[in-house]
């Protein structure tokens, strides 16, 4: 399980192109070595409508990451993934960052496996073999 969940402030909608920004992150997840099933991935959006940033004085704006994953991964495994993550939100907002005051954040939330509940048919498409 792997779920990437990223709020941003409703006054960059129109140029951060969210929509790619999420394929994008199910593409990073699922490169990172077969560390994370496919069937698992999942990547979301929450637009803000109301926020504070700062001092108010400009027209900030902010992108925080949030990836959700089970217990158990190694240090370096939760280090490169989260790497690879941060680059790809980089690049992403790269022109948009350039332009206009803006924060980017992501953070790793790993949690215990037991305090969770799944019901997911979709693992199943990705253990067949070739047809």
């Amino acid at each position: 399980m792997a779920h990437f969940i990223v709020e941003y402030t409703g006054n960059i909608r129109a140029e951060a192109d969210i929509p790619a920004l999420l394929r994008k992150a199910n593409e990073t997840l699922i490169a990172q070595d077969g560390v994370y099933p496919i069937g698992g991935v999942r990547s979301r959006a929450i637009e803000l409508t109301d926020w504070c940033m700062a001092d108010g004085a400009e027209d900030y704006a902010f992108v925080h990451g949030v990836l959700k994953i089970g217990a158990g991964r190694a240090r370096e495994i939760r280090q490169r993934t989260g790497d690879a993550l941060f680059e790809m939100m980089k690049t992403h907002f790269a022109d948009l960052y350039a332009r206009r005051y803006l924060a980017l954040s992501l953070e790793i939330y790993e949690f215990d496996e037991a305090g969770t509940w799944k019901h997911n048919n979709v693992h199943a498409r990705f253990r067949k073999g070739p047809a």
